[in-house]
């Protein structure tokens, strides 16, 4: 069972990997690619990263990868996976801002900052489940379904201990997607700021 386990977080993270590798090709061409073609450079990198290459390592990349990065949350994974799908909404900032707050008052707590440790709520505390629903009720009240089921497929995984942690917190948030979270709103923000300056610039009297 722990044998298959490990194998299907293997498979999980090379997809992931692939995802990541094929966003980074469209932001270097400028451009999004066709779902074919998508799909083909995800099963191309994803075989590339599962299966081991020999070249003096014994195990497949997305191995090592693990090593470093640990289990992903379902929520940036499937973030990320859901970015390449056709007409795929924006994530709408009002998410952004609440991930980059839950993580600003969790990592330091959970690092020993205080004396509330908000880590071991994630043990099937009734409450911050109530609370993970909550966040998800909001996600459908701001009009953002695909939220709703991202924040649901975490709670199922968590569950049916899809990942080797028993714990909720680590199938709804992790450092990447803190660090995308604070990186994206604040960037948001800005663009936001420059295209009021611009539109005043532009519509400015003489």
């Amino acid at each position: 069972m722990n044998s298959l386990m490990q194998t299907f977080a293997l498979i999980e993270l090379s997809i992931t990997c692939a995802t990541v590798l094929v966003l980074i090709l469209q932001k270097l061409n400028q451009q999004e690619f066709p779902l074919i073609a998508n799909l083909f450079l995800i099963v191309l990198f994803g075989n590339l990263l599962f299966w081991p290459l020999g070249l003096g390592m014994e195990l497949p990349l997305a191995a090592y990868v693990r090593g470093v990065t640990g289990d992903l949350s379902i929520v940036l994974t499937l973030l990320l996976w859901s970015s390449l799908l056709p007409a795929s909404k924006t994530t709408p900032i009002a998410f952004k801002f609440g991930i980059a707050l839950i993580a600003l008052g969790f990592y330091p707590f959970a690092l020993g900052l205080g004396m509330v440790d908000p880590y071991a709520w994630g043990y099937g505390s009734i409450a911050f489940l109530i609370a993970v629903l909550a966040f998800a009720l909001v996600c459908g009240l701001a009009n953002w379904p695909k939220g709703v089921w991202i924040i649901a497929i975490a709670i199922i995984a968590w569950a049916a201990h899809w990942h080797e942690s028993a714990n909720l917190w680590d199938y709804v948030l992790d450092p990447f997607l803190a660090i995308w979270a604070l990186l994206a709103f604040f960037a948001t923000l800005n663009q936001r700021r420059r295209a009021k300056a611009r539109s005043g610039y532009l519509f400015r009297p003489g």
